[in-house]
């Protein structure tokens, strides 16, 4: 299926697909929530990005749930194992990303992200609904884990695409980590490469001239494993098979007694 999903489309087809919410702020934990009840697509049900789709403890600031906890948050929103589901933001999809690379990485392929996010439906005149939906309960059957997930020693004599904004990689600007800079070897191209001036994902030849020289089998980085699914998605819309995740990323890298480059360069 298709990885990404239009408002008219989404629109004409809300009774048959679970939409999700997952607005979401660095700065400030109830950004979310609080605009999801504002107003959001018909039917959709809010997913908080640090409780849901993130363990409390582990590797970097969003390590990823114990399988068996994920298919568990599934189930508890309404998530069958058939279902096709849309999931958006407010970013353009660089948070929803996550949720839609969790459920590939588990195998569920009807998964979908809105193009251009919440924008793009409010831009086509779309209504919005105000409140919070409670979601149904399913049982979502166990899978034996996530694939194509790998650490922070498994890194080396690959090609590391790291797709924070230019500053956190030159180490101008840290705001959240301990370590400025990125992991030796890195490459730079941050996430918002991947968008057209509308906020929309590039073409496939856009996006396949984008990662020409990324090798065969780049792995994705970010902050903490979030933006680097925007970049997964992105490859795939260019023709690549789904690239791994570092899922710490330099959240996790910047916390170990490991060597970290500043400046331009890889």
């Amino acid at each position: 299926m298709h990885p990404l999903i239009q408002a008219d489309e989404l629109n004409a087809r809300l009774d048959e697909i679970r939409v999700f919410d997952l607005r979401w702020s660095l700065t400030d934990p109830n950004h979310g929530r609080a605009q999801y009840v504002d107003g959001h697509i018909p039917g959709a049900i809010f997913v908080d990005l640090d409780t849901d789709l993130s363990a409390p403890k582990g590797d970097g600031r969003h390590p990823l749930p114990d399988v068996d906890v994920f298919t568990g948050t599934l189930g508890r929103l309404g998530v069958e194992r058939g279902d096709e589901v849309a999931v958006y933001d407010d970013m353009a999809g660089a948070v929803a990303a996550r949720m839609w690379w969790m459920l590939r990485a588990i195998g569920h392929e009807t998964s979908r992200l809105l193009d251009g996010g919440l924008r793009s439906w409010t831009d086509g005149g779309l209504p919005l609904e105000e409140g919070e939906r409670q979601a149904g309960s399913a049982d979502y059957p166990a899978v034996d884990g996530f694939d194509g997930v790998v650490r922070f020693d498994e890194l080396e004599d690959r090609t590391v695409v790291d797709v924070r904004a230019h500053e956190r990689y030159t180490g101008e600007s840290e705001p959240v980590d301990p370590k400025a800079g990125h992991i030796p070897g890195a490459i730079n191209l941050p996430i918002r490469e991947n968008l057209d001036a509308r906020r929309r994902f590039r073409t496939t030849a856009e996006l396949g001239e984008l990662f020409a020289d990324m090798g065969e089998a780049p792995i994705v980085s970010c902050g903490s494993g979030v933006n680097a699914c925007h970049t997964a998605l992105a490859m795939i819309l260019s023709g690549r098979p789904m690239p791994e995740v570092y899922v710490g990323s330099f959240s996790d890298w910047s916390t170990r007694d490991l060597p970290v480059t500043e400046g331009p360069n890889p």
